[in-house]
């Protein structure tokens, strides 16, 4: 059994982070001991691992709710995890997509200004101007 800084130190994340988790329904409570502690097993370990790694792949907590449920899901089928696992993947794609437009838009943007110490700005007249 693990108290929380423990579970939060081999998990790799902090306290409130573990906390946010079981208030956001991810994590389920965990026992009590008699003078109040939390007291986390492994499956609540190997859960907040699951937790982290979804997470740092992108998934939103809606989504790594329906990966857990499917995991918890004797009759899980590859498939329907695949079908999440697609769905953010090609969010990501399109993510990058608008960040590479982004970032082109934003280069011709600083590209024109002399960054000397001129009163006028040819960054502050293109957020002016809408163009």
């Amino acid at each position: 059994m693990y108290k929380i800084g423990e579970i939060a130190t081999r998990a790799g994340m902090g306290t409130e982070t573990v906390r946010y988790y079981e208030q956001a329904g991810v994590l389920h409570a965990p026992e009590r001991a008699p003078n109040g502690y939390r007291l986390y097993d492994d499956e609540h370990l190997k859960r907040l691992r699951f937790i982290k790694r979804s997470r740092e792949l992108g998934f939103s907590l809606d989504k790594v709710r329906s990966l857990l449920s499917l995991a918890n899901n004797k009759d899980m089928t590859c498939r329907s995890v695949r079908e999440i696992a697609e769905e953010h993947l090609s969010e990501v794609r399109r993510n990058i997509t608008d960040l590479q437009a982004m970032e082109q838009l934003l280069q011709a943007t600083v590209e024109p200004c002399p960054g000397d110490n001129s009163k006028t700005c040819p960054i502050i007249d293109v957020l002016f101007s809408g163009k």
